[in-house]
């Protein structure tokens, strides 16, 4: 067997593996997909989004599980973004020399910690800090908690997308006698604007479905309530206890609910992608 013959070889059996990984991937998100919509399309009707969390045995919905998780998460996204992004803009403009490159390891290593970080531990952290101390659950805490999780998302997001934008688009504004911050807020911003933007939409993603710091902050409620210093209902934690109790109606609001999470996620990936995808483009 020739040279050629055997790489040609070694390249089939390759592609081979990497195609049948790639197909047991997607069976097991198909089948995932498949139970979640048999079990849950049949609970998606007004009633999922317009009545309350219901007791044993009676119909009812997830409207303050739903409101409970929209605003704990446009908290945690109002927090984390903005301190994401500067992180990040501080790594891709100000730590690239060589007075301040040590720091910006530093901060990156640091960073690669908190995204593989468990979310238990981000919760047992804000409970030590906030629960603790407040002396209660509250849906203050449950936002911080996801806020701690959306900052690395963001900051890394942020910090590649600064990167790739070319550095004569800097120096070109740096020519015409902008400051630093000028440039940065008017050249580097607008160019890698679409990337930052899919790293905001994969924090929410990515925030929006967790369980466990919320049962170590904002625990949970059965009744409609806006008090942010109070425990709140939310989405995956309504999720975990109605799936584990033994009432039929809740199991099946269960997976309703979380056809809406997954739906949800879904499309906030697919816009995402969609916008890296122009951002590319747009830069090409």
């Amino acid at each position: 067997m020739t040279l050629y013959q055997r790489r040609k070889l070694a390249n089939r059996v390759a592609l081979g593996f990497a195609g049948v990984a790639a197909a047991i991937g997607l069976f097991w998100l198909a089948s995932i997909l498949w139970i979640l919509v048999a079990k849950g399309v049949a609970g998606l009707d007004l009633q999922l989004f317009t009545e309350m969390t219901p007791p044993p045995g009676s119909d009812g919905g997830l409207l303050n599980a739903i409101f409970g998780s929209f605003v704990m998460t446009l908290v945690a996204i109002v927090v984390g973004a903005p301190v994401g992004i500067l992180a990040g803009t501080y790594l891709a403009e100000y730590a690239r020399y060589e007075k301040t490159a040590r720091i910006g390891e530093i901060v990156r290593f640091v960073n690669d910690i908190l995204l593989s970080a468990p979310s238990i531990i981000v919760g047992l952290f804000i409970y030590e800090v906030m629960v603790v101390r407040m002396g209660h659950f509250s849906a203050w805490a449950g936002a911080m908690a996801l806020a701690v999780i959306a900052v690395p998302v963001v900051l890394r997001t942020t910090d590649d997308m600064l990167t790739l934008v070319p550095a004569g688009l800097r120096e070109a504004a740096a020519a015409l006698g902008a400051p630093r911050w000028k440039v940065v807020v008017t050249v580097s911003y607008r160019a890698a604007a679409s990337g930052m933007m899919t790293g905001i939409l994969l924090a929410i993603a990515r925030v929006s479905g967790e369980t466990a710091p919320l049962l170590f902050t904002a625990l949970n409620n059965q009744f409609w309530s806006a008090n942010m210093n109070a425990p709140m209902a939310n989405l995956p934690v309504v999720i975990f206890q109605f799936a584990l109790s033994p009432y039929e109606n809740w199991q099946h609001l269960a997976w309703s609910g979380a056809l809406v999470i997954t739906a949800t996620v879904l499309l906030l990936n697919i816009i995402a992608r969609v916008l890296a995808a122009r951002g590319r483009s747009n830069g090409d």
